[in-house]
């Protein structure tokens, strides 16, 4: 039994000014083939399918050459038909050269936006079905975030979500996708799906699952593949920062040739979903950025800290809202991790910078008008290190605080992330992170008071997506944008 396994993903900011081009994709490391794809991610989506697919005896797994994420992580925009294409072209191309293959899983996202191309993810399996054949079985894995309708699997058998924000079961999602596609070459499960969209669209810092109603709807999910043996059920929250047709909630479900259950788990997700609508909606109290400090330097003074200041709209990394504020309403002890530059991080590597060096520049800002203007900090640098590929560079400023500068967008989710650190020190920790800094901040019981923050304007990662400039969404046919009727439209 022959599995070829091929990975492409990214989770696609639209309106970031800056492309997602070949060379984002391409470092040391990427694109990866062989065991080396195989062995790339060990606690996640592939680590899950590789360990489960690999207890079977007479199973080879194939890596393809297959890019892995961006150095860009999530902080930049469409990615280019260049990059696209001459990707999909080589992964094509070595299925031809390494096939045939009995089936064939892929590693992906959901959320990916490519010009020219309105749903990458079906594309992608469109064109792997080409090569491979009508006889041979795909599954995907994705990230609940993915934005999915039908067109997936209409050309792929199966598909795996992670149920979880913060996204807990990735490794469990690869290892049901690596035992489901061999029970599927070996005949034992005959994949009939059913998907259904709901007009729903909501910010992805409302889709926390460690609270109701998201935990009641992945809940209901669970107790469905419970109740029924061989019933799986994705559901995909969507990702409203991708401008692409297919945004927005959708179920999928599947069962073992049962198209009649299917349908009647999907119609019961979905109907539960729309009646809990508003619901879905308002999850999470978000601060304008200069209350939310207010409020941290207020918590501060009552000693109800660490205090997490967390920005959820900052989608480039170079935000400043929140470092400006600390400096204007005067906040000591806090540690701001991380504002992105990376002019300022060249000139500091060619500068050879270290520790104790003094400090008096501009950072942040302006890569977009999310982004503000950049704020002079004035202060000694107190950390310089090189990890990650890149330099990391640490500066202490005002009564106690340090901003540490990176790069790229870094999304703190753990106290562990911030290894350089003394985090004692600290009564404040502010980053950029919608949900997933909830798993160490939040879950552990790491932050005594949590507060989610955004711009007063409504700008790219705003919870206000009427304020986006969409062209290929029509928000009016989403819930609670428009006048829709998602049940009477089903069940006139």
């Amino acid at each position: 039994m022959r599995i070829a396994v091929l990975q492409f993903a990214h989770e696609t900011v639209t309106f970031l000014p800056n492309d997602t081009t070949l060379a984002d994709f391409t470092y040391p490391g990427s694109p990866a083939s062989g065991e080396a794809l195989l062995a790339h991610d060990p606690r996640s989506y592939m680590g899950g399918f590789v360990k489960v697919a690999r207890e079977y005896d007479g199973v080879e797994l194939v890596g393809i050459e297959s890019p892995l994420w961006p150095r860009t992580g999530t902080g930049s925009g469409w990615i280019t038909e260049e990059a696209y294409e001459t990707f999909v072209g080589r992964m094509v191309a070595g299925l031809k050269e390494q096939g045939p293959f009995d089936g064939v899983y892929l590693s992906l996202h959901g959320a990916m936006g490519v010009r020219g191309v309105a749903r990458p993810e079906a594309d992608i399996a469109r064109r792997v079905r080409e090569v491979v054949g009508r006889k041979a079985f795909i599954v995907g894995t994705f990230d609940p975030h993915g934005n999915e309708d039908a067109a997936f699997l209409a050309e792929a058998d199966m598909a795996f979500t992670v149920k979880y924000f913060p996204h807990y079961d990735s490794h469990l999602q690869g290892e049901r996708a690596a035992r489901m596609l061999v029970r599927a070459i070996r005949g034992d499960y005959v994949p009939a799906t059913v998907t259904v969209k709901v007009p729903i669209i909501t910010p992805t810092v409302l889709q926390w699952t460690g609270a109701s109603p998201w935990m009641d709807l992945v809940q209901r999910a669970l107790v469905w593949e419970a109740r029924e043996p061989d019933v799986y059920v994705n559901v995909f929250f969507g990702f409203p920062f991708a401008d692409v047709p297919d945004v927005g909630l959708c179920f999928q479900v599947m069962t073992n040739g049962n198209a009649a259950l299917a349908q009647r788990v999907a119609d019961d997700m979905s109907s539960w979903a729309w009646r809990r609508r508003d619901a879905l909606l308002n999850t999470a109290k978000v601060h304008p950025i200069p209350e939310g400090v207010r409020l941290a330097k207020e918590a501060m003074a009552r000693g109800e800290t660490p205090v997490v200041l967390a920005d959820h709209s900052d989608r480039s990394g170079y935000a400043t809202w929140i470092l400006k504020e600390v400096i204007d309403q005067d906040l000591s002890d806090v540690l701001i991790a991380t504002i992105a530059d990376a002019k300022v991080i060249d000139a500091l590597k060619v500068e050879g910078v270290k520790v104790g060096d003094p400090f008096d520049r501009e950072i942040g800002g302006l890569v977009d008008e999310s982004a503000g203007q950049p704020v002079r900090v004035t202060g000694k640098v107190v950390g310089a290190v090189e990890a990650y590929g890149s330099l990391w560079v640490s500066v202490g400023f005002g009564r106690g605080n340090v901003v540490l500068i990176s790069r790229y967008l870094t999304q703190i989710m753990e106290p562990s992330d911030l290894v350089w650190f003394d985090l004692a020190q600290f009564k404040a920790i502010a980053i950029k992170s919608r949900v997933h800094f909830r798993r160490g901040f939040d879950d552990s019981g790491f932050a005594r008071t949590i507060l989610l923050v955004e711009p007063v304007e409504p700008f790219l990662g705003t919870v206000r997506l009427d304020g986006l400039p969409y062209r290929n969404v029509d928000l009016k046919k989403f819930y609670p944008y428009g006048d829709v009727d998602f049940l009477q439209a089903r069940h006139p």
